[in-house]
């Protein structure tokens, strides 16, 4: 047993330090008696010491699996600096420098091995607990399906176990959930291993959320109020970090782009420079940072929303490393949201990745302390509000919701803790839907009980109560709401739970108009009315249901009145929630901007689109079908010409279906795969050629969208 003695005497003489920080200390004791463990520290918080420090107490060789390649040799650099045997193992090596950091770990010359999760194979030779006397997984989320950055290469970590069943593991990283945090130790076969959970706090940082608008007017005068200080700008896409640093630069500042695309020797050299306070901006992607032990990064700016709170987290951890007061800055926009979610479709882990963007949005959205919704989702308790967040400082009015509250996690209780948000404002409000009934929630207790409360506001209400802890997201049970030890005290003792009513913006207003009924309509609305009750005919029709299930004439009147432009004004809809936006928004929604467009009539959109964008729909008289169309035609995808025309997939559908209709040439090998062709084949002989598109749905066990339905049985139909 190693002495607490000669764990200082180490850390002092390698390290510099006389003192651990909070739960360094209890970690290394853990690790050096042999034991696995989990380690959930905020960045910044001293990770590494947690494994560095040990492996200079132990015979043998530490082998600490990263996946960052490009930042394996800073590290071993930085340990060198502090007199201690280290080295990388990855393809950037000959096979003479990898045979000679294979002889050093034989010889017990290394303390430290870095290695990549994709050059495991390479090091069989030495995989001995006589030569290997310890093991650390840093950045551990990344094999769990759960985590903020899933890399399947990660997935063959559980074999180190199996390999060296006395060696023990110890897996690293600054952001986890409880599912996440779960599901990492079972991958790694060290289910029962003891977790150290630190806090996430992050007292000197202040947490601001602004809507995206006009988003370089505000960072330029952001920047100029603390000119000399350094940060960095997230960006979604390479293009945007370039755009935006060129702008900047015009502008006097000195920014930097950063991302995967750049050449390696151009992005370390941007790296260098900002590490080196020669550039004080730099605009990045989100792999910026990781590994960058910079204390004195001002601010952090996200110019579009991250795709988690995990990813969130981690990057506002890149500031204020020293603990100074420091700035993070969130734009949020439903046009991130929505682009965020294209680049999540088809991913093995769709669900989780899009229940955890919702959770994001949430945030986003909230009018509640930002600093107690983080660390609620990371399962620290927090009793009072921050005081250093832009709610804190600019608090909205309170009301007591015990009862709403009450009402909801009865809902929540009686339908089992297995549904998600939607199904459970579905039972609130008494919804009648093929979801509700099927499963029999009619005939909970709860049923109806908040009928008189708007689908959007039960969705603000709820949001609010989880993010005060009255609730939870199961995110690896489908989004299910789950009970908390506060819900039970709110359901059975009446604790009370104070939350906000909706910000009454334009659209709140607009939304309160159709609140108890619908004001009559001009002759354009009424137009359009019938318009769309014609389309919902049809979609019934194509269903096999009833017209009022796809959506009421209250519905309908309510869409003739706003003339939704995007799925965020289609929301506003009275009578629309989450699922019929998804099922049936496209149709409706194209149906809608064809109309306003004949007739001259503008549309209400629920986040405003670009000056660039507007200018160029204006300037484009050629109908929008036909624009469609033309682009694919011309070689895009229908994903592409979705994305490329900032339209959801289901309205490109549309548009081709209507150029079929007026006999335009089409390029039909390119609509869909031979595969969905295949299987609609085989499903029309099995089926007898079904008159809905849900039969073939449900034939398909969900597997192939609407979407490609409609596309494959269009090809079908020329066959």
């Amino acid at each position: 047993m190693v002495s607490t003695e000669t764990i200082y005497n180490t850390l002092t003489h390698h390290f510099g330090y006389d003192r651990f920080r909070e739960g360094q200390e209890a970690i290394i004791t853990h690790f050096l008696a042999g034991k696995d463990g989990l380690v959930i520290m905020p960045t910044g918080g001293g990770k590494s010491m947690c494994y560095q420090l040990p492996a200079l107490l132990q015979k043998g060789t530490t082998l600490v699996v990263s996946p960052l390649i490009a930042l394996m040799k800073d590290q071993v650099d930085a340990l060198k600096t502090h007199g201690i045997a280290a080295a990388f193992f990855n393809s950037s090596q000959t096979e003479m420098e990898q045979a000679q950091i294979l002889e050093a770990v034989k010889a017990h010359e290394l303390k430290l091995l870095y290695v990549a999760p994709e050059s495991l194979a390479w090091l069989e030779s030495v995989m001995q607990p006589d030569y290997i006397s310890a093991i650390a997984i840093d950045e551990a989320h990344c094999i769990s399906a759960w985590g903020h950055d899933f890399r399947p290469s990660y997935q063959q970590l559980g074999y180190l176990k199996q390999r060296l069943p006395q060696v023990p593991i110890l897996a690293l990283t600054a952001t986890a959930d409880k599912a996440t945090r779960q599901d990492i130790l079972d991958q790694l076969g060290i289910g029962q291993a003891k977790q150290f959970v630190s806090s996430f706090d992050r007292p000197n940082l202040f947490l601001e959320v602004r809507p995206a608008d006009k988003r370089l007017q505000q960072i330029t005068t952001f920047i100029r109020k603390q000119p000399d200080s350094s940060g960095i700008i997230y960006c979604l896409s390479r293009k945007t970090t370039e755009t935006l640093a060129d702008k900047l630069v015009g502008q006097g500042f000195d920014a930097a782009a950063y991302h995967a695309g750049l050449e390696f020797a151009e992005r370390a050299q941007v790296q260098e420079d900002f590490v080196h306070d020669r550039t004080k901006i730099v605009c990045a992607t989100i792999a910026f940072g990781m590994g960058i032990d910079k204390s004195n990064v001002r601010w952090v700016i996200h110019y579009n929303m991250p795709k988690n709170i995990e990813g969130y987290y981690q990057e506002i951890g890149r500031a204020g490393r020293d603990g100074l007061p420091s700035e993070a800055l969130l734009f949020h926009s439903y046009a991130d949201v929505i682009q965020l979610r294209k680049f999540m479709e088809g991913a093995t882990n769709e669900e989780v990745q899009e229940a955890k963007l919702d959770r994001m949005k949430q945030f986003s959205e909230a009018t509640s302390c930002r600093r107690k919704i983080l660390l609620t989702y990371f399962g620290e308790a927090r009793e009072e509000d921050c005081g250093h967040c832009d709610v804190c400082l600019d608090p909205p009015n309170f009301f007591d919701a015990t009862v709403l509250a009450q009402k909801a996690l009865s809902v929540v209780v009686r339908t089992g803790e297995k549904e998600a948000m939607g199904t459970v404002i579905d039972v609130l409000r008494g919804a009648r839907n093929a979801n509700v009934l099927d499963k029999g929630y009619d005939k909970v207790r709860s049923y109806g009980v908040g009928k008189d409360v708007s689908w959007r506001d039960w969705q603000h209400y709820l949001i609010m109560m989880i993010n005060q802890g009255a609730m939870e997201v199961a995110y690896n049970e489908h989004g299910a709401l789950k009970c908390t030890e506060f819900s039970k005290r709110i359901l059975f003792k009446g604790d009370p739970i104070q939350i906000t009513r909706p910000q009454e913006g334009v659209e709140r207003k607009r939304l309160a108009l159709a609140k108890n009924s619908v004001p009559e309509l001009d002759a354009v609305g009424a137009g359009l009315f019938e318009r769309l009750k014609e389309l919902r005919g049809q979609l019934a029709t194509a269903e096999g249901v009833p017209a009022y299930v796809v959506f009421s004439d209250a519905s309908l009147k309510d869409m003739a009145l706003r003339k939704p432009g995007n799925d965020a004004a289609f929301l506003e809809v009275s009578g629309v929630g989450q699922h019929k936006l998804t099922r049936f928004g496209a149709d409706f929604l194209q149906l809608i901007r064809d109309f306003a467009e004949a007739e001259g009539v503008s549309l209400h959109l629920g986040v405003p689109k670009t000056t660039k964008t507007k200018k160029a729909r204006k300037s484009n008289k050629r109908p929008t079908h036909l624009m469609s169309y033309d682009l694919f035609q011309a070689g895009k995808s229908v994903d592409e010409v979705a994305e490329n025309r900032g339209f959801v997939k289901g309205t490109i559908v549309q548009h081709i279906i209507k150029a079929q209709a007026e006999g335009l040439p089409l390029d039909r090998d390119r609509l869909v795969a031979k595969e969905t062709l295949d299987r609609l084949r085989e499903a029309n002989s099995e089926l007898g050629n079904p008159m809905t598109l849900k039969a073939y749905y449900d034939y398909f066990e969900q597997q192939i969208s609407y979407d490609d339905i409609r596309l494959g049985l269009l090809v079908l139909e020329t066959e």
